[in-house]
């Protein structure tokens, strides 16, 4: 029987198009000396078969792939082992280069595959060591039974790969071939298991502030620091386990045995001195190189979150459970996620698994989904599970408690595309791997910056090593599998003991009725220090000195309120939790957001419907719009031309639909009251790269805000990437500014053309000069007409191809990126289309899908993802959900047998 490779059956009239589309792109390519060697073929090479049939060797039985009318794969087999290994041979299918990157990335081999230019990320990577200690979990941590989960999902991609090289596996490699004689080698299961460690990094906690607080002290006295990194506001903002509870009854948490928590946190003042400042440079150096890592990944930071919530039967129109889950990512092309179902004809002991969701391509089983009982969805719980240390280094050896130890070292050789192999020698010390060696400014380090007398003699500097939990051998991989054949609460939270990283916050419902949360990972002890700065490697009394007991962390079982909210905010209220689980949690605008939504819709006995979630999923209110909006309208703003815009916001109902002229001029003038208030008093580390100020030399003693114009100037600019600069403008940039709102003569509101005089300069005059500023800004950007302008045409989605979509040739870029998409929503909104105030109004963060899983039907769910199925440029599916996405549209969400059945537009048969 012939194989479909175009897209779903009975749609030739959107076959034309595309073959148009695809002969037009072609032009463009032979304009720059593509053309001799491509065509539409070879553009249409990669597509996937979807119909007929085809050998998949291996299988013990016949397989059944069926996709419906978005190309969405269900997959039907009669063992284990034949499920996950046609689990791979489709993903390869669809999804192959984007696998063939990720697992260069975790193994630090980009160099192989791009050249001289990926040497010190790669560099980097190698150091870390995600792939080593990928192995190590597969050597020693992991069930057999995980393994064969493992082994057969290689032999699926190992099959594909056998028949399909160069275009014939994505068109990206048809480019590749112009550069490089790159061939894909064979899948192994560690480059699956290798993943977890990339998404742990993604969602690695407060690593930045860490650095960034550290970075602040050569521009800001400690006070200062402290007014921009604000105590968490529970009393406004509930945390997720409300009242200290940590299950259903109320119950005051006591914890078990275990390593005894430390009483009270200390910062790194009392172990460091001065050395804090001193190590300003080694952190500058490492902040840059950490962004090269964010940069296939995304954005790291307090933004970075992601919304989920349940709701029981007692508060839905169904009279069971639903949950809803959107992870926050960097937005990519194709998206990070690929829908699946995974389906046992008939369930027993030799077939375990009837569960559908959202896979990671590359990796077997469902991480987010549900299966015939249960559903779950993970956010990022941000616990701080890193740390890192300022150590006293020789050439070959670190200072420990007075003595010189060793390093560990080991070699690592990169391998270059086109050019000579690069050796590099990685130092440990009994703390984690010295991360400072991978930049080369770190050969200053220590020579000019002071130091305390708590500190050793600086002499050549100091390194800096990393503590973080996923360098140590885990069996997250075990607990993917548990998760997808868990058929209870326990079922359920003994598969989350074994989820060790990424540190994620897991909520849950069930076919009975039942909702719960917990929370796991592996969640260090310090002995002193609470991780908010870099602690001194040289004394052991700052080493971890366990784990918080896997019984001790929090949770709870249908809480009496009905419902379970997670969106990043506190875990439980710190005065009842003996633990320290971070010092740096989002500050709770989305999660409270939600939980006045659905106490909004139950008050009084009402029910809540997949409607009313999906409608709650869009919500695009601003919190600090609703703070500010009262205060702008105060100003008496003489201009008319400035006036003109202030009328926008007269009215306004704070939500920031991509139509709303209201929304573009508020968030104008958040972003420039940041930039007068904070930006340009941070030191150049945090500001935008390109922004350059005339400021006091940071040697220079006193705070910024003194400056008169005598002082002594010097220019400085800018050094982050503008995704990952200060202040971005998130939920905490919220509270620093409610803190002192009040306080209309506060230090914070005086710029740095300020006069000595107090009262000359105070809030209202900051905000009018915000004002006057965002009025010409967007005058420059969407035209002097205020009736054109609209918040969508500034927030804009364009979804880039992470490898060649960003560095490749532009007409390369225009096949393989798409968009832009004019969007509503904003920072720290429940609609977390995420932009970095200090950086601009690009969307830099996403909902990387959303779905509802409707506990009383299943075949009543929905979902949808960012893109599509499909990695192909050009084919039917490669971003065929992005406008329904942007719009908030969801797809229905077949599980059963039938429903399945009835919806499926291709199905390929795959035999032994």
């Amino acid at each position: 029987m012939p194989a479909n490779k175009t897209g779903p059956s009975g749609k030739k009239k959107g076959r034309r198009a595309r073959s148009l589309v695809i002969a037009v792109v072609l032009l463009l390519v032979a304009g720059t000396g593509f053309g001799s060697y491509w065509s539409v073929s070879t553009v249409r090479a990669s597509f996937p078969e979807t119909t007929g049939s085809t050998k998949l060797t291996g299988l013990s039985g016949p397989v059944q792939v069926k996709r419906d009318g978005h190309g969405i794969p269900q997959i039907y087999a009669d063992t284990d082992e034949d499920l996950f290994r046609a689990q791979g041979f489709v993903q390869a299918q669809d999804r192959f280069w984007e696998m063939d990157v990720r697992r260069h990335m975790t193994a630090g081999r980009l160099s192989e595959m791009f050249g001289k230019e990926q040497v010190e990320t790669d560099a980097f990577l190698r150091t870390l060591g995600w792939r080593k200690v990928a192995q190590e979990e597969y050597d020693h941590k992991l069930s057999p039974a995980t393994k064969k989960y493992l082994q057969a999902y290689s032999e699926g991609v190992n099959a594909y790969l056998k028949d399909h090289k160069g275009s014939d596996l994505s068109v990206e490699y048809a480019a590749l071939d112009f550069s490089t004689d790159y061939t894909p080698e064979k899948w192994t299961p560690v480059d699956s298991v290798a993943w977890l460690k990339a998404m742990a990094w993604d969602l690695r906690g407060n690593m930045q502030e860490e650095i960034d607080r550290s970075l602040l002290s050569s521009r800001l006295t400690p006070q200062q620091i402290e007014d921009l990194y604000p105590a968490y506001p529970y009393e406004r903002n509930k945390p997720i386990v409300d009242g200290g509870a940590v299950d259903g009854t109320g119950k005051t948490f006591e914890p078990e045995s275990g390593p005894t928590p430390p009483q009270n946190g200390t910062g790194v003042g009392a172990g460091l001195g001065g050395a804090a400042r001193g190590a300003q440079t080694q952190l500058s150096s490492l902040s840059k190189t950490l962004e090269t890592i964010p940069a296939l990944l995304g954005p790291n930071g307090a933004g970075i979150g992601s919304n989920s919530w349940v709701v029981s039967g007692r508060h839905t129109a169904t009279g069971k459970p639903l949950l809803a889950n959107d992870p926050h990512l960097a937005p990519q092309m194709p998206s990070v996620w690929y829908q699946m179902g995974l389906h046992c004809r008939s369930v027993s002991p030799s077939c375990r698994y009837d569960v559908s969701g959202y896979t990671f391509s590359g990796m077997p089983g469902v991480v987010i989904g549900h299966n015939q009982d249960i559903s779950w969805g993970f956010t990022n719980l941000g616990a701080d599970v890193s740390d890192l240390y300022l150590e006293k280094v020789s050439s070959d050896s670190y200072l420990t408690d007075g003595k010189q130890v060793p390093f560990r070292t080991r070699k690592e050789t990169i391998k270059v595309a086109d050019g000579a192999d690069r050796e590099i020698t990685v130092r440990s010390t009994g703390n984690g791997p010295i991360v400072s060696d991978r930049n080369d400014e770190l050969g200053k380090v220590g020579k000019e910056a002071p130091v305390g007398d708590a500190a050793p003699d600086r002499g050549s500097g100091y390194a800096v090593s990393l503590r973080w939990t996923a360098l140590q051998p885990g069996k997250s991989m075990d607990a993917v599998f548990g998760l997808n054949a868990a058929k209870d609460f326990t079922g359920f939270r003994k598969a989350a003991r074994d989820f060790a990283v990424p540190s994620q916050n897991l909520i849950y419902a069930d076919t009975k009725g039942h909702i719960g949360y917990q929370a796991p990972g592996r969640i260090p002890i310090r002995g002193k220090g609470d991780g908010r700065y870099p602690a001194p490697g040289w004394d052991s009394d700052y080493k971890w000195t366990g784990y918080i007991p896997q019984s001790a962390l929090p949770w709870e079982q249908d809480p009496r309120r009905g419902y379970i909210v997670t969106a990043n905010q506190a875990v439980v209220d710190k005065a009842k939790y003996p633990y320290l689980l971070t010092g740096d949690w989002g500050y709770g605008a989305r999660s409270q957001r939600i939980n006045d939504l659905i106490q909004s819709k139950i008050k009084d006995g009402g029910k809540i419907s997949t409607d009313d979630m999906q409608t709650m999923q869009m919500d695009n209110s601003s919190e600090i719009a609703e703070l500010l909006t009262p205060l702008l309208l105060k100003i008496d703003v003489k201009d008319p031309y400035v006036r003109e815009a202030q009328k926008l916001l007269e009215g306004w109902d704070y939500t920031q639909d991509a139509d709303s002229a209201a929304a573009a001029y508020f968030n104008a003038v958040w972003r420039n009251t940041l930039k007068l208030a904070f930006g340009n008093k941070l030191p150049k580390e945090l500001r935008v790269s390109g922004q350059c100020l005339r400021v006091r030399p940071s040697d220079d003693s006193g705070p910024l805000e003194d400056l008169d114009g005598n002082a002594r100037l010097v220019r400085e600019c800018g050094q982050r990437a503008p995704d990952a600069a200060q202040p971005d403008g998130g939920d905490r940039w919220y509270e620093v500014v409610r803190t002192f709102l009040k306080d209309e003569d506060n230090h914070w509101w005086k710029t740095s053309s300020t006069p000595r005089k107090p009262g000359d300069r105070n809030r209202d005059e900051l905000l009018a000069h915000a004002m006057r500023d965002a009025r010409w800004e967007l005058t420059s950007k969407l035209g002097k007409d205020i009736d054109t302008w609209s918040w969508g045409r500034l927030h804009q989605l364009t979804l880039k191809n992470q490898t060649m979509g960003t560095e490749g040739p532009g007409v390369l870029q225009r096949m393989l990126n798409r968009g832009p998409w004019n969007l509503g929503g904003g920072e720290a909104a429940v609609d977390a289309t995420g932009w970095n105030a200090a950086g601009g109004y690009d969307v830099v963060w996403v909902p990387s899908m959303r779905m509802i899983v409707n506990l009383g039907d299943l075949d009543k769910s929905r979902w949808i993802n960012l893109t599509g199925a499909s990695g192909h440029a050009f084919n039917a599916h490669y971003s065929d959900q992005t406008d329904k996405w942007a719009k908030g549209d969801l797809l229905p969400w077949a599980f059963s047998n039938q429903e399945v059945e009835d919806g499926t537009s291709d199905t390929l048969a795959l035999t032994p």
